[in-house]
């Protein structure tokens, strides 16, 4: 399984790795190095919790590594008469007549509290690459389905600005 990442991604994910080698891992290892000097290290708290941190930030480093070797890179769709990725979508909800902005992402920028919808959902597979003025069977599941119909489609010039789920 690969993740879904935009080049804007991949940069923030090295800036992030680049932070974490050259500021953060070197201050654990002070902190570390600070604590061996209070003496006995089983009973040395200071010692045992900059070691937690060490381990937590080397696991981040690590992630975000692994997130970058196994990344699909995902381009903007550029038909600006389609629903694509990254897209603000103004849909009308037909049974019960609600107009929404709804915005279509990749796995890793969802955020359904501010309206922002993974392409893998129900909803966004059903929407992508539809046009305004269609109406879409979104099947949620074998007793459930709803339909839309699109009522206005906001190219997005870029990705989302979100933090990126873990």
């Amino acid at each position: 399984m690969y993740n879904e990442l935009t080049e804007k991604d991949i940069k923030k994910m090295q800036e992030e790795i680049d932070y974490r080698i050259t500021v953060v891992r070197p201050k654990i290892n002070q902190e570390i190095q600070n604590a061996r000097e209070y003496g006995d290290l089983s009973e040395n708290a200071e010692y045992h919790a900059a070691r937690k941190e060490k381990g937590k930030n080397e696991g981040r480093i690590d992630y975000l590594k692994q997130m970058i070797r196994t990344a699909k890179i995902v381009e903007l769709n550029e038909n600006k008469d389609e629903v694509g990725i990254f897209d603000k979508v103004k849909v009308l909800f037909e049974e019960d007549n609600q107009v929404e902005q709804i915005q279509i992402s990749t796995t890793m920028r969802t955020d359904t509290t501010k309206g922002i919808i993974s392409k893998e959902s129900p909803f966004g597979k059903a929407i992508l690459g539809k046009k305004v003025g269609d109406r879409i069977k979104v099947v949620v599941n074998s007793d459930y389905s709803y339909f839309v119909k699109i009522i206005s489609i906001e190219k997005s010039k870029d990705d989302i600005d979100l933090p990126l789920t873990r």
